[in-house]
């Protein structure tokens, strides 16, 4: 005698040894014996055998026709056996046969959507709209499975269906692994033995490079839209005092966010005493937008204004901006630091901090004036104060006192600080087009870290963040700063609540705040200072955010987050407009600097690229690279040494001997891959202020 039984879902027959009330021992036909409870044997027979059995079963199930099945069936509880008989006899009062039980077994639990099981061997069927919406799901599924072997064969063929193009980013970069689109693109990949971004890009889902890498970036970043909802700028209420000064900005002629400008009064050749009064003036935007406003949360959601080369996203909507930035010929809300120094010593002998109305008289630019401040000017100007150019006697003391500034800097620090490679300047030629599409000629031109008019603006926005940031402790009002530990090298620059020093700077504490318009972090900061100005000690109850505050602690970490993402957009976009410059020239060699492994930095571009040949080459090596070809969508280029420039003596000491400060270059994602992109210092005394 055979049994039919049920065991974890499946079926199985086999020999009965033995039987008891609750249970058998059964040997199957591998020769192995199981004890089969009695609730789970469903069919016991003679013959034939039980492999014969269960297949013979099986293939009369496969005939039974389930919607006429659920006719038959009884709408109470039924067996199998019961469906059975009424499926298969002609004659209701007869049993069907063992082999029509077993097919009816095997095609009921085949088929959930018809019936529901309701024990061993028993079901009920399921209600007609369930069965309906089963079939329906069903359906679709069939079609949904057939739409992505169709979508499937035509990625294989190279052709991109539409549906896919729309979702590229997402299946690429945040895939959502039910999807039909991304079910497509990885059986494709697996037919074709292709990556999928390969695939898609022989399948002309990517337009271009450039909007590949700009695309990605707004769908991680910007997935709403780069819009801005309809906001009108509210105006500061507050009646504030008109400063008796006249201050001037220094900034690129694209800079639209002017959020400082500078003022010297009593200087000797302007029939002063020798006391030397410095006004730094921010942009207050602080004083009308307030926390938890609508343009606030503009602001929070951004963090930080995105720069990229011919093209920006600023981090509050240009109608705002133009409200409060310092536009020349306007009188500005600002808030100003005044310093006092003895004009001979340049010593500082005391400060103070107001909110009032700045008249702006001159908005100066970087690119008509960097060639008339020269160092050259400054040393002829030590001689013969220059009283034929504008500005030239503010400029000329501004000059001595930010060398000052960064000496004793430098003698906290404990060396010099590296300004060894210059910065960068990338021009587009794209006149009328709101942003850049990826094909403009472009032109790189550089800017030696440390020119004196960079070097006048970085060193006073230092002064003003180091004072303004110990002002806040002494308040006991909380801010946000950056701090570093030690120069030692791995030891990062990190943001906290505390003011603690800032060993790569060189200053005892430092707190973004010059940068109102263009970082969240110094708009906080404002409102703490704003509180300091008009409370004094009581400045801790006043102030927006206070000490332990967690929304603060949230605001640093959403910026730490958006700021390290725009950088690394920034840093990887630049890198696709420098391979653009080396194809638009014909570049096919350069010469480059050992950089560290078997990387190499070029000397006239900002570029960092693996070199055949560079592996042992001691730092600052100078060589020749031939370059290979380009990939603008991985951003890769590699390059082979084909001649050394010079003689390890002639290896530059000070390029051999890393700045601590100095992180050289980061793996930031700009592709399928990790890319080394050169990022230059993280922390120097140009603080961070990309133009434009």
């Amino acid at each position: 005698m055979f049994v039919l039984f049920e065991e974890t879902g499946k079926f199985l027959a086999g020999r009965i040894l033995s039987e008891a009330d609750s249970s058998l021992q059964v040997e199957l036909d591998s020769g192995k014996r199981v004890k089969v409870k009695a609730a789970n044997a469903l069919l016991k027979f003679e013959k034939p055998g039980p492999a014969d059995f269960i297949a013979a079963g099986q293939k009369l199930s496969d005939e039974i026709d389930l919607d006429l099945a659920w006719e038959f069936a009884s709408d109470d509880e039924f067996s199998f056996a019961d469906l059975a008989r009424e499926y298969f006899s002609a004659d209701a009062s007869k049993p069907a046969s063992l082999e029509q039980q077993a097919a009816a077994l095997f095609r009921l639990y085949d088929a959930p959507h018809y019936f529901r099981r309701a024990g061993k061997g028993r079901f009920r069927k399921a209600p007609p709209e369930i069965l309906q919406q089963a079939l329906a799901a069903i359906e679709k599924k069939k079609q949904v499975a057939a739409q992505i072997a169709s979508w499937a064969e035509e990625l294989g063929r190279g052709d991109c269906p539409a549906p896919i193009r729309e979702q590229l980013y997402k299946i690429l970069f945040k895939p959502d692994k039910n999807s039909a689109e991304y079910k497509a693109v990885v059986d494709a990949s697996r037919a074709t033995n292709t990556a999928p971004l390969d695939l898609l890009q022989r399948a002309g889902a990517i337009a271009s490079p450039y909007q590949f890498h700009w695309k990605r970036f707004l769908f991680e970043n910007f997935p709403k839209g780069t819009g801005f909802p309809a906001l009108q700028a509210p105006p500061v209420k507050e009646v504030l005092p008109r400063a008796e000064v006249q201050a001037f900005s220094i900034d690129d002629s694209s800079t639209t966010e002017i959020d400082d400008a500078l003022s010297v009064h009593g200087l000797a050749s302007q029939g002063g005493n020798g006391t030397v009064t410095l006004g730094i003036h921010i942009a207050a935007p602080g004083l009308a937008v307030l926390p938890g406003s609508p343009i606030d949360a503009v602001g929070r959601a951004r963090m930080s204004t995105v720069y990229m080369p011919g093209h920006k996203l600023t981090m509050l909507p240009d109608e705002v901006v133009q409200s409060y930035t310092l536009q020349e010929g306007r009188d500005c809300p600002a808030l100003s630091l005044y310093l006092t120094l003895d004009e001979a010593t340049l010593e500082i002998t005391g400060s103070v901090t107001r909110l009032e109305r700045v008249p702006i008289v001159s908005n100066l630019r970087h690119d008509t004036l960097d060639n008339t401040f020269t160092e050259a000017f400054f040393e002829a100007a030590q001689l013969q104060a220059p009283s034929d150019v504008q500005w030239g006697v503010e400029m000329t003391f501004l000059h001595r006192l930010a060398r000052h500034l960064k000496a004793q800097r430098e003698v906290v620090r404990g060396k010099p600080e590296n300004f060894n490679r210059p910065d960068y300047n990338f021009k587009l030629d794209n006149p009328s087009a709101q942003e850049p599409q990826g094909d403009e000629r472009v032109s790189i031109s550089t800017r030696q870290r440390g020119a004196p008019l960079d070097l006048i603006v970085a060193e006073a926005m230092i002064l003003a963040n180091s004072i303004w940031g110990q002002w806040l402790a002494e308040h006991g009002v909380p801010g946000i700063y950056r701090s570093q530990a030690s120069l030692a090298p791995g030891v990062k620059v990190r943001m906290g609540t505390k003011a603690l020093p800032h060993a790569g700077i060189g200053v005892k504490s430092y707190a973004w705040c010059t940068s109102p318009l263009r970082r969240y972090t110094d708009l906080v900061n404002q409102w703490q200072l704003i509180a300091c100005t008009q409370h004094g000690r009581t400045a801790a109850l006043a102030a927006p955010f206070k000490p332990k505050d967690a929304d603060l602690f949230s605001v640093i970490s959403c910026f730490d987050a958006a700021y390290s993402a725009y950088n690394g957009f920034q840093s990887g976009i630049e890198r696709y407009w420098t391979l653009k410059y080396l194809q638009q020239n014909g570049i096919t060699e350069l010469t480059a600097t050992s950089f560290k492994d078997n990387l190499v930095r070029a000397d006239d571009l900002p570029l960092v690229l693996p070199a055949l040949g560079a592996q042992g080459l001691p730092r600052g090596a100078r060589v020749r690279v031939r370059l290979g070809a380009i990939d603008e969508i991985t951003l890769d280029i590699s390059g082979t040494v084909i001649e050394r420039l010079d003689t390890a003596a002639d290896a530059s000491p000070e390029a051999q001997e890393a700045d601590p400060g100095d992180e050289g270059e980061e793996e930031i994602a700009v592709g399928p891959i990790s890319i080394a992109v050169d990022l230059g210092e993280p922390e120097t005394a140009a603080e961070p202020a990309p133009a434009g």
